[in-house]
């Protein structure tokens, strides 16, 4: 031992490292040189018990290696830069430079209440192998810098220096009441990742029952706790916690959100149907029996439709092919995609639009703007006027429509209708100043020119005139309708 440290004395106070001068040529391959020197004399200090097994670094590459040369000298380099946020764990007999962290703390360490050897560019193996040789001596540093994996904080102190992304561990709160006051002073640190660290670990720490009953009266910390459970897809505890709080209904909707899990659609069917005797509140319940009969229609549908389509025996399958199945679509999707391809069938059918619009309850308005849609798409023109032309006590029929017309142009033109059709419909537009936008901007002469003819408005009819092809028959009615007018005054 004495022979070992007069060895090591003599090395520190005799190393060959020359003074760096500008001068210097090649002088990467110079400190690569003096790198070898030095890890060369490093393996006369240390005892040679083990000579026989290869001798590793901390980066997990053999020491002399020219690549852990280079890697050593370019730490080297930097090392002054880092001296301020280095640290020395604790108990370890090896010296390493510490990076400070870029990052704020890690979930997972926080949790864990322990620091990886690797957050901090170390392998597992410096910190944990005691068969791995140290080839440097230890260092000593100032005690100050021991204070940063002190594990004598106290719970406002340990949260405090969590908002400030600093690493700590929790296992040290053992007891129960040092596990409540540390998440009381989490929440009351407004800091939400603190929050759920704590509870984290106080999940993965305390029985469930004990868990439960601290946050109940503690709704912040509960309200953290669930949208937590949420996010991770913790359902079993989720719904544990929300029985023990007696929340009957949100069990109920934790459960039915499982069905978007479920990938089979006869699977699917069969758990929302055992959804139904939940107990969910009165207008919930209602939404879960229309999704279950919904999804049952659809099953029945895309079966039939899938035949009539392979079969070839439908020609507006052939001309108007599926692009998708109806499968798990929306209530408003499957009512369009049933006025596209089974406008025309009777209400007893299951694919009816009818029949979806009565077991639906489907309102009016939504009705009559999803059916426009799909018939426009189609041209099918007769269609599109037989559902806003009614007929009253006497006999006599006029158009109704319960969305406006002028939303019934707007579909219309974008559905690439013809002007006399877009034509009939703007005519119907009660409000003067909207109607003769409309006419305008799409194009409808003839109503503008019979509108400024009831406003009797001879300058904008003049003005009007300059906007249409000139001998064409709007022309010919403008100078017409003007005439009359000279011929009343």
């Amino acid at each position: 031992m004495s022979r070992a440290r007069a060895d090591e004395e003599e090395y520190w106070h005799s190393s060959k490292f020359r003074a760096f001068t500008f001068d210097d040529e090649d002088d990467e391959l110079s400190q690569l040189k003096e790198s070898k020197r030095a890890v060369n004399s490093l393996r006369d200090i240390v005892d040679d018990d083990d000579d026989d097994l290869e001798r590793v670094s901390w980066s997990g590459e053999p020491v002399g290696s020219i690549s852990w040369s280079i890697r050593e000298t370019a730490s080297s380099s930097t090392s002054s830069l880092e001296g301020q946020d280095s640290s020395l764990q604790k108990g370890s007999s090896s010296y390493a430079a510490f990076p400070k962290q870029v990052s704020s703390y890690s979930l997972s360490s926080l949790f864990k209440g322990k620091v990886s050897p690797m957050q901090y560019g170390l392998p597992q193996e410096s910190l944990s192998d005691p068969g791995v040789k140290n080839y440097a001596p230890e260092l000593r540093r100032p005690k100050a810098e021991y204070k940063d994996y002190s594990s004598d904080w106290s719970p406002k102190d340990t949260v405090t220096r969590m908002q400030r992304g600093k690493v700590c561990s929790l296992e040290r709160f053992r007891s129960l009441q040092d596990k409540l006051v540390l998440l009381d002073e989490a929440v009351a640190g407004h800091d939400g990742n603190v929050i759920t660290a704590v509870l984290i670990f106080l999940k993965r720490t305390l029985r469930r029952e004990i868990l439960f009953r601290e946050l109940e009266v503690r709704q912040v910390a509960l309200c953290h706790l669930i949208y937590f459970l949420k996010e991770t897809g913790e359902q079993k505890l989720l719904l544990d916690l929300l029985r023990f709080l007696d929340r009957t209904e949100e069990v109920a909707l934790s459960q039915y959100r499982e069905h978007l899990n479920i990938q089979d659609v006869e699977k699917r069917r069969e758990f929302l149907k055992g959804c139904i005797g939940l107990p969910f509140s009165a207008e919930d319940a209602s939404h879960i029996q229309d999704h279950y009969t919904l999804l049952e229609r659809q099953i029945i549908i895309e079966a039939n439709d899938r035949h009539l389509e392979a079969a070839g025996q439908s020609e507006i399958f052939q001309k108007y092919p599926r692009k998708a199945s109806i499968l798990n679509m929306p209530l408003v999707t499957t009512l369009f995609y049933s006025c596209f391809y089974h406008y025309t069938e009777a209400e007893g059918m299951f694919s009816s639009p009818t029949n979806l619009k009565k077991t639906f309850k489907i309102p009016d308005k939504q009705y009559v703007l999803t059916a426009l849609a799909a018939r426009a798409k189609l041209r099918a023109w007769e269609d599109v006027d037989a559902l806003f032309t009614t007929k009253n006590w006497l006999g006599y029929t006029k158009k109704k429509a319960p969305i406006g017309f002028h939303r019934v142009v707007e579909i219309l033109q974008r559905n690439n209708a013809p002007v006399q059709v877009l034509q009939e419909y703007v005519r119907l537009v009660e409000d003067v100043e909207t109607r003769l936008n409309l006419a305008t901007k799409y194009k409808c002469h003839d109503v503008v020119i019979e509108t400024y003819k009831d406003l009797k408005d001879r300058i904008q009819l003049t003005a009007y005139k300059c906007k249409v092809e000139r001998g064409s028959a709007e022309e010919e009615k403008i100078n017409s309708i003007l005439n009359n007018m000279v011929r009343k005054h």
